[in-house]
């Protein structure tokens, strides 16, 4: 999948072997097994060309890693304590890459729905200037 996301493009058995090759001695058929299995799992789409398959990736790696991360935690028999301990081996940087995404995900004017909402929630004072305190005038 690396390979495919690196492309981020449809790329036959071929590209793919070739790219590996620069790293490591590896057979047509190994590649040609690994992207039929990706293919049957759902991760890649394919589409003929010739006698060959070019292959794309059906989601971003972000969102494969998403989805990894959202399996295990839903896995857990704790999901809050998972995540205390997932916080716990963040970084500064991560822990921060964090927070930034929160912020994205709740939006620039959360911070205001927040407030409004909790305004309306909170329990109404009377004011003592009121016709009721003033001894029923």
């Amino acid at each position: 999948m690396t390979r495919v996301w690196k492309w981020n493009r449809p790329v036959t058995v071929r590209e793919v072997l070739e790219d590996l090759q620069q790293e490591r001695s590896i057979a047509y058929t190994t590649v040609m097994t690994v992207l039929d299995n990706l293919h049957q799992k759902g991760w890649v789409r394919r589409e003929a060309e010739g006698r060959a398959y070019r292959y794309e990736a059906v989601s971003t790696r972000a969102a494969y890693a998403a989805a990894l991360m959202n399996d295990a935690w839903s896995q857990s028999d704790n999901p809050a304590a998972a995540l205390v301990a997932f916080f716990g081996m963040m970084s500064d940087e991560q822990r921060q890459a964090l927070q930034d995404a929160v912020r994205i995900v709740q939006g620039p004017d959360s911070r205001e729905r927040r407030e409004e909402r909790e305004e309306r929630e909170a329990p109404q004072e009377e004011n003592p200037g009121s016709v009721a305190d003033a001894g029923g005038r």
